[in-house]
């Protein structure tokens, strides 16, 4: 037994059309009657959303930068579950992977060809095999060397065969498809150069299915009608079916987190007897999260309540907020807008009640983010830049928080372009920094913010890889549930803003 059927679909570089012809394929497939498991190799938030449109179920990933190597077969196996075909888009170009100092013990820097967290390096802990997608458009007969050095430089990574993307004309696929059968890679696609196939992206990439609605599915149903009258389904499933590794043991939400919180007389979506509700922000501003947490949350005897901060406001007997990652700065003025929730938010947090917050959430817990008014849980001011910060984070925890103890060590990804700073004067209660690590540039610093029951930093972080975490947090939840269980504010004051809002 080989495990559920599995393809991976990879490229040589970035920009070669891995996601169009990834979503296109999913949802192919899924028209042909298939039930397709989505995956995307590292820590990307947006492509899932559009796996997920694809294939009717949600999209997950895999990186074992975030959760290590030995939770992606389990994570693999969760996440297929009730499927009879898995595809795995990858990240970057097929070896592109985190880079990390040689080990000389371990054979010096040539030890491993394979990049740590690369799409190489997950096919190969599946033991799936791989189909390259090439970006054709300035491409002849050279092709052949580009395949022939991918095929051979790392053996125990199977390429079984190459999609074309951006072809211009029959004789140039002419040219292409006799290059690639010189290296014996079958061609199982032809795309030609489209540009109503393009996602609308903006500055940390493609927009996110969840902002775009109806455009979203449209722009799926386009790629899926292209992308699955150009490919041979039947030889890619056949190819599937070659995975080499049997599934193991699904991870299980249940089992990472232990017992569960106790909970008496629980029933779905309700709060009775000091059972915990978890509010989880969602909607357009706050599109970036892991389906293993709520599945974590809710494992650990948590009710899970979405929230949207742009029009909602926080739901009755909150005793924990989730705030996650997104693109706060382009609906700055609508949550401004919303001084309900932004009140609700601030009374939560003064009473000392628990708020988790990552990236948006972070900016979201400001005084102000490019002079819009937020919520003003903490004495900082966010401001959008130019500068990207991105990459993985080797972090330590500095400051005792909820869900983390001093010396906490995890790993985590930044991915921003705004920048945090102190509120010129400051007021209010005093913060802490979440974390200390080096950047890439091998500086070491602290990050983020901790006060009262407030951890807040730009660190994404995978729940799996942290399920004591998800667990004290519903167990502060439940003890705001079970002690002095708090609605919303009546109507408290608006936190008040060190600059007129633009």
């Amino acid at each position: 037994m080989s495990g559920i059927p599995t393809v991976v679909i990879a490229a040589p570089s970035s920009g070669s059309g891995k996601t169009t012809v990834t979503t296109g394929l999913i949802g192919a497939l899924r028209s042909a009657g298939h039930r397709v498991a989505p995956f995307k190799v590292g820590p990307d938030y947006i492509d899932p959303g559009y796996h997920a449109v694809a294939a009717g179920r949600v999209g997950r990933n895999l990186d074992p930068n975030l959760v290590g190597e030995d939770l992606i077969r389990p994570l693999f196996a969760h996440g297929s579950t009730g499927a009879d075909i898995a595809v795995v888009e990858g990240v970057m170009g097929l070896f592109d992977g985190r880079i990390v100092d040689a080990d000389p013990a371990a054979g010096g820097p040539d030890a491993d060809p394979i990049g740590l967290g690369s799409t190489a390096h997950v096919a190969r802990l599946l033991g799936a095999p791989v189909v390259l997608v090439v970006d054709a458009a300035g491409h002849s007969q050279s092709i052949a060397a580009l395949l022939h050095g991918f095929l051979s430089y790392e053996s125990s990574v199977r390429i079984v065969g190459v999609i074309l993307n951006r072809v211009g004309s029959p004789r140039h696929e002419s040219v292409l498809r006799e290059s690639c059968a010189r290296v014996g890679l079958p061609v199982l696609g032809v795309l030609r150069r489209d540009p109503a196939l393009t996602v609308p992206s903006r500055h940390l990439g493609l927009i996110p299915a969840a902002e775009r609605s109806t455009d979203a599915i449209r722009a799926v149903d386009a790629m899926t009608a292209t992308v699955g009258g150009v490919l041979d389904l039947d030889a890619i499933v056949a190819a599937a079916r070659g995975r080499r590794h049997p599934d193991g043991p699904a991870w299980s939400a249940a089992d990472a987190v232990g017992e569960p919180v106790e909970t008496v007389g629980a029933t779905a979506g309700s709060v009775q007897d000091g059972e915990p509700l978890v509010a989880v922000a969602g909607g357009a501003a706050f599109t970036f999260g892991y389906a293993e947490h709520v599945e974590l949350l809710t494992a650990a005897g948590a009710t899970v309540v979405g929230f949207d901060p742009l029009t909602d406001r926080l739901p009755p007997d909150t005793g924990a907020v989730v705030i996650g990652g997104g693109f706060p700065e382009e609906h700055a003025a609508e949550l401004s807008a919303n001084d309900r929730l932004r009140a609700d938010i601030s009374a939560h947090a003064m009473g000392g009640r628990p708020i988790y917050a990552e990236c948006a959430g972070l900016l979201y817990l400001t005084r102000e983010l490019d002079g819009h008014q937020m919520t003003g849980v903490l004495p900082l001011v966010g401001r959008f830049g130019s500068t990207l910060t991105l990459g993985y984070r080797d972090a330590v925890a500095v400051t005792g928080s909820v869900e983390f103890d001093v010396g906490t060590r995890a790993t985590g990804h930044e991915f921003h372009r705004s920048t945090v700073e102190p509120a010129p004067s400051a007021s209010g209660g005093p913060t802490n920094p979440a974390w200390a690590w080096r950047d890439n540039a091998g500086r070491s610093g602290t990050h983020g913010a901790v006060s009262e029951g407030v951890h807040a930093s730009y660190l994404h972080l995978h729940p799996a890889a942290h399920p004591g975490a998800i667990l004290r947090l519903v167990r502060r939840a439940r003890e705001v549930a079970r002690g002095r269980v708090a609605g919303r504010a009546s109507e408290p004051p608006v936190p008040s803003v060190d600059s007129t809002r633009r």
